[in-house]
């Protein structure tokens, strides 16, 4: 439970275990349910298209996701692979959204283990690949 009061759903749990564990998805795209008391599973995808895992965060409300970031690492050292996990909270968002989005996220941060790198975004230019990249693999010699 959050702050807020917010539950994270068994199938939120099982999702994050099929990209982390399965290589089932590529992301996982989180939002909370109807009556704001669940955090579940908006879409999954298995699509490698960073551009297309975009297009599901939309203009005007808030998401979280989770997304299987694989990146190149310097000369001939091969793929590396990041769990990153979003917030998403566009300013033109509604103000209620964004405060239970943000006090919201706590019960869904804890429950997924595995995750590399938080990414907050409040406009596209935040969660852009090259940011992303750059973020996750400054990381990279730290773990």
């Amino acid at each position: 439970m959050s702050r807020s009061g917010v539950a994270v759903s068994d199938e939120a749990l099982k999702a994050f275990n099929d990209l982390k564990l399965g290589k089932k998805y590529k992301y996982v795209i989180y939002k909370l349910n109807d009556d704001k008391t669940q955090i579940i599973v908006d879409s999954t995808s298995t699509d490698s298209s960073y551009d297309k895992f975009l297009e599901e965060f939309p203009e005007n409300d808030c998401k979280y996701a989770v997304y299987d970031f694989e990146y190149e690492i310097s000369a001939g050292e091969g793929k590396r692979s990041k769990i990153v996990f979003y917030q998403w909270s566009p300013d033109t968002a509604s103000i209620r959204a964004k405060m239970v989005y943000a006090s919201s996220k706590d019960a869904l941060r804890r429950a997924l283990n595995g995750v590399s790198s938080d990414i907050q975004g409040t406009d596209f230019s935040e969660v852009s690949y090259e940011s992303v990249l750059e973020k996750v693999s400054r990381g990279a010699g730290s773990h």
